[in-house]
């Protein structure tokens, strides 16, 4: 039996190929950053085309690294950018339009036609989800009433629908030649069309969407074999047997597996899943209902997810717009090198608020500012303001599921930062821990994969995988954390109501 599992990481800016083995250790990576495209203030785009030939050569650089072959890999894994949108032409392979990024608020005014009638949360009932520019579902209405020619073949069935974990499965199994156009319960869950209780899309509310039916991929569990990658791939017949959306997949990385369990992801945005088991809760304090998982033909694991837009991205927009840092990590060495944060609290709505306020009329906002803040403060309230937004979703977790966290699971790539994981704790209250293999993304794929397979043999071996690197304890008075928490909420009332009519 061959002794590593590769995942496919499909995420925001980047793409990466990560190599596993059995005690799931990252044996190599290969990453490679694709273009952020933005025609104009609010449109977020990716070239879906640049991200599949990313995917190729990533998974090239990972079997490099580790010198290893196809015949060394027993499976593959895929995790992605959920909300993201691909839609593509079945004869030609080529998309019709670039990706609509998650962040893409573009579709406000399709948001606000489908609440007119029975408000945001006319289908949250059945779906868990509120209308909002962040799913997938409004973006696929807006390439098919604005791209020329789009509508008439989606309704001769010429067209295919699918966030990017569907597309580079699409183009791993064949692609015209036979591509297989499936997707998992997890990012099917994050579309706006499927019905949770029945994990199958909903005709009606597609057609309400005015969505063809037969755009939509095949919805399967997270772990299974949906085919195998072609003969001219690096991998060809190697068993494609996981698809996790990014964030389930950190949570099935962190072995959250049990009811209560939960972690927090801080990437470009930032995560919170709370293990809801094989019941579906309905928040009511903003939070979103998802599927965690669904292994085979086990029920599926439901979910609360608290969906933060602007956390990793806030800090390469200090480095990309504002040119203060040189490089992502040298936010923290620029924070540090300031007492507190000077009195800026920094509310970074680029694309509105998300969880647990859902405005999408907030824009970003400094507030505090006085002629003795400088750019440390400015640095280091971005990182606080990570921390603030993951307090509100916890705040809204504990309303909702009626349990105290008592500690936090963190993952992704801003966990390396100290200063951040220490205010975090802090302004908490409970412990913030990170495991050892933080890139709990790529391996909570790899451990879908590897199950449908028998790589590994149960969530038993899983556990046993995981093991804490560091813990950081609160060290903030009670009184400061919540006059820190006021005036922070303060300054996010300050961004909201920003966005008129004609603005």
């Amino acid at each position: 039996m061959a002794e590593y599992i590769i995942s496919i990481d499909q995420g925001t800016t980047s793409s990466r190929a990560m190599i596993f083995d059995r005690g799931g250790n990252i044996i190599s990576v290969g990453q490679k950053e694709h273009e952020q495209i933005m025609p104009q203030a609010g449109w977020v785009e990716h070239d879906a085309t640049e991200i599949w030939q990313n995917v190729q050569e990533v998974i090239g650089i990972a079997l490099g690294r580790a010198d290893l072959t196809r015949h060394d890999i027993e499976s593959i894994g895929i995790t992605n950018q959920r909300e993201t949108a691909v839609v593509w032409d079945r004869r030609t392979g080529k998309p019709v339009y670039n990706a609509i990024v998650w962040q893409d608020t573009r579709t406000q005014d399709i948001v606000d036609r489908l609440a007119a009638d029975g408000g945001v949360d006319r289908f949250k009932g059945i779906v868990g989800l509120p209308l909002a520019t962040y799913f997938s579902g409004t973006k696929i209405a807006w390439i098919l009433e604005n791209v020329d020619g789009v509508r008439a073949d989606a309704e001769a069935g010429h067209l295919l629908f699918g966030t990017t974990d569907s597309w580079v499965l699409w183009n791993l199994t064949g692609g015209v030649e036979g591509g297989v156009h499936v997707t998992d319960v997890t990012n099917a869950s994050r579309t706006l069309f499927m019905d949770l209780e029945t994990l199958t899309w909903r005709d009606d509310i597609l057609d309400i969407f005015n969505v063809p039916r037969s755009m939509m991929p095949e919805i399967r569990s997270s772990s299974e074999i949906y085919g195998y990658a072609e003969d001219s791939s690096l991998l060809r017949e190697t068993p494609i047997s996981g698809i996790l959306g990014d964030q389930q997949a950190a949570t099935f990385g962190q072995a959250a597996f049990r009811q209560g369990e939960s972690k927090n992801t801080y990437g470009t945005g930032c995560f919170l899943i709370f293990n809801t088991g094989e019941e579906i809760v309905h928040s009511k304090n903003g939070l979103l209902t998802t599927v965690g998982f669904k292994l085979g033909d086990e029920p599926a694991h439901y979910a609360l997810e608290g969906s933060i837009a602007v956390t990793g991205s806030l800090i390469q927009w200090l480095r990309d717009q504002l040119g203060i840092i040189e490089s992502a990590p040298a936010v923290e060495e620029l924070a540090s090198s300031v007492e507190d944060n000077g009195g800026v609290y920094f509310v970074p709505a680029f694309s509105g608020l998300f969880a647990p306020y859902w405005r999408p009329d907030a824009r970003g906002a400094i507030v505090g500012l006085t002629r003795y803040v400088n750019k440390g403060h400015i640095a280091r309230a971005a990182l606080e303001a990570v921390a603030f937004q993951t307090r509100d979703v916890l705040d809204a977790v504990n309303a909702d599921a009626g349990v105290e966290l008592t500690e936090l699971k963190v993952d992704g790539g801003m966990v390396a930062n100290q200063a951040l994981m220490q205010f975090q704790a802090d302004v908490l209250g409970v412990p913030v821990v990170r495991p050892v293999v933080a890139e709990t993304t790529a391996l909570g794929a790899a451990y879908a994969a590897g199950l449908a397979v028998g790589f590994w043999k149960n969530l038993d071996d899983l556990r046993a995988n995981w093991q804490e690197q560091q813990r950081w304890e609160p060290a903030m008075t009670t009184e400061t954390r919540e006059r820190k928490l006021r005036q922070w909420h303060k300054a996010v009332s300050k961004s909201m109501d920003w966005v008129d009519e004609d603005v």
